[in-house]
């Protein structure tokens, strides 16, 4: 929670001593190149430089992080608040280039008023060169991960303090476009309280995390060796790939994939896979309780998953627009950071309200199948439980498709589907049998790939169902990594064009 107290803040050095490896940073910066000065922003430098113990407002250099190199920038507040001039920007711009050229992970710790004002315009557009070095680095499927410090506002948090793969901020620290005390100036009142807080951020789905600069390696380490790991050996079939669909009805399917101890998403990544570490929102101010986000491993294979998060109450609202914005996140994690994208299908059906509407839940879903069909990543879907109407849809699409036996897939729900075809619910289980709506129809007509057993109910053994789920999704997961991407795109294509064709 925010708190009025004084809290003091790391300087730059003291958080490279805090976060890289003792003894390993090398230092990137060559003495500052300054525009042409005035006398008293002359004078203003050298206070600046005697105050800080620092040349300019940014540090800039490599080291490990816990044994990985991964290239820093850090600002240093105490230097002209950590404003951003010529000098800085070129600073900024040359150890993103180096770190691209050099195919390190990059770690930036903004901490900054934004524009250095002695400089006016050209200092501001230095923005520009700075988020397209950037864009030049994610685009080369490199890492970016940033620690929003106290306070960053401004030019440094409208480009390149909010552009991370993964954003996390130090806690209690201000955040925001608008300085408060600016604000103030202009308006003659003093901007809302705890507004622009990390804490804030975090809870509008703006933010990863909040994390204390003491755990901030062990963050980095987890997310880089995710992100960073090589591809591994492809593992043994298992014993999954010889298993069948269920030898039951639809509705019996249906039945037991409602059952409340069902083993979930929650489950399958806190039994199934090897680390995750939880994203947070759509980054754009969104946070669906509908979806989650995460980084995992499974086995030795790295993915982003994209699920549906099964209510925890009853009475929850359904999937709604939010959460396919946060998938469609995801999604652009995967095709940059070029690995495999796992959504994982589990919903009784999307939200529907006027909230949902008026959020254009259907046009997401469609631009998530769009993002999906033509995803220039490997990508792997999982039939978990229920599989009810364009939520369920919208996250279906992918090379290749694993699906428990008693999960299943259908345009509504088998109730609705008879109350619209017969004007009474009565008719659910005949409704569902003639849909095709298990897994022994879908995999008949080639769109399940890959079943796994349930020893009759996954809610009686839920560990165990999780641990061999993992399996055959590390094994695909594998199978379609070692593919190349353009294969996959026109092979995804051309299944799904095909299905019912006959």
């Amino acid at each position: 929670m925010p708190t009025t107290e004084k809290v003091r803040h790391l300087s730059a050095t003291e958080l490279l001593e805090t976060v890289v490896d003792e003894g390993s940073f090398v230092s990137w910066d060559a003495p500052a190149q300054e525009p042409a000065l005035s006398d008293e922003y002359f004078r203003d430098l050298a206070r600046a430089r005697e105050r800080s113990g620092t040349d300019e407002s940014v540090v800039t250099g490599a080291g490990l992080i816990r044994g990985r190199r991964v290239a820093v920038i850090v600002s240093e507040f105490s230097f002209l608040a950590g404003s951003i001039g010529h000098a800085a920007a070129q600073r900024i711009v040359g150890a993103v280039e180096r770190a691209t050229s050099e195919g390190l992970p990059l770690l930036a710790g903004p901490a900054s008023g934004g524009t250095r004002m002695q400089e006016g315009t050209l200092a501001f557009l230095s923005m520009v060169k700075i988020t397209g070095a950037v864009r030049a680095h994610r685009q080369a499927g490199l890492p970016y991960l940033v620690y929003l410090r106290h306070p960053t506002t401004g030019g440094v948090m409208a480009s390149w303090g909010s552009l991370g793969h993964i954003n996390v901020a130090e806690p209690g620290s201000l955040l925001g476009f608008l300085g408060p005390r600016v604000y103030e100036a202009l308006h003659g009142e003093a901007f809302p309280e705890n507004v622009q807080v990390a804490e804030n951020l975090f809870n509008k789905g703006l933010i990863d995390g909040v994390v204390e600069p003491g755990d901030l390696a062990d963050l980095v380490a987890r997310a880089l060796d995710i992100l960073c790991a090589g591809r591994g050996a492809r593992p043994e079939a298992p014993a999954t790939m010889v298993v069948r669909p269920a030898a039951v009805d639809a509705w019996t399917s249906i039945g037991i994939s409602r059952r409340l101890r069902r083993p979930d998403l929650r489950m399958l990544l806190k039994y199934g896979a090897s680390d995750t570490l939880p994203l947070n929102g759509t980054g754009q101010g969104e946070k669906d309780p509908g979806l989650l986000l995460a980084l995992a491993r499974f086995g030795g294979q790295s993915c982003i998953v994209l699920g549906h998060a099964r209510p925890l109450r009853r009475d929850a609202a359904g999937m709604g627009p939010g959460s396919l914005r946060e998938a469609r996140r995801g999604m652009k994690l995967a095709e940059e950071l070029r690995l495999p994208l796992l959504t994982v299908i589990d919903t009784a059906g999307a939200a529907l309200s006027q909230e949902a509407e008026e959020g254009g839940l259907a046009g997401e879903i469609a631009r998530s199948l769009h993002e999906l069909i033509g995803l220039e990543a490997p990508s792997v879907s999982v039939l978990l439980g229920q599989g009810a109407g364009g939520g369920a849809l919208a996250l279906l699409p992918a090379d290749r498709t694993i699906a428990a036996q008693h999960s299943w897939l259908s345009p509504l729900p088998p109730e609705g589907a008879s109350a619209i075809v017969h004007r009474t619910t009565a008719h659910a289980p005949a409704m569902a049998q003639a849909q095709g709506v298990n897994v022994a129809s879908l995999y008949a007509h080639g769109l399940v790939d890959h079943i796994v057993d349930e020893r009759d109910d996954a809610s009686r053994e839920p560990q165990e169902f999780c641990r061999r789920m993992a399996l055959a999704i590390e094994y695909e997961l594998a199978s379609v990594a070692a593919t190349p991407v353009t294969e996959l795109v026109a092979a995804r294509s051309a299944k799904y064009r095909s299905l019912g064709a006959g």
